[in-house]
């Protein structure tokens, strides 16, 4: 399971279908475009939000490996 699927999990219902829902009203986008992300990855600027929102569960590093997060962390 990708990182951002696990975030629908915890976010909805087992299907995720609740979790798209949820983040697409967040972000004040579609539910269409925040599915996508299972393809196309997550925004690296949507990520801190989604780590919040799932209280840490799904962690930035997860989301978008290929961002240095330790320095916009500021543990660089």
């Amino acid at each position: 399971m990708l990182p951002v699927q696990r975030a629908f999990k915890i976010l909805g219902n087992e299907k995720g279908r609740g979790g798209i829902s949820r983040l697409a009203k967040h972000f004040g986008i579609t539910p269409w475009a925040v599915s996508r992300w299972q393809e196309l990855g997550v925004p690296a600027d949507r990520c801190p939000d989604i780590e919040f929102l799932t209280n840490g569960a799904v962690k930035c590093e997860e989301l978008r490996p290929d961002v240095n997060w330790s320095v916009i962390r500021g543990r660089a």
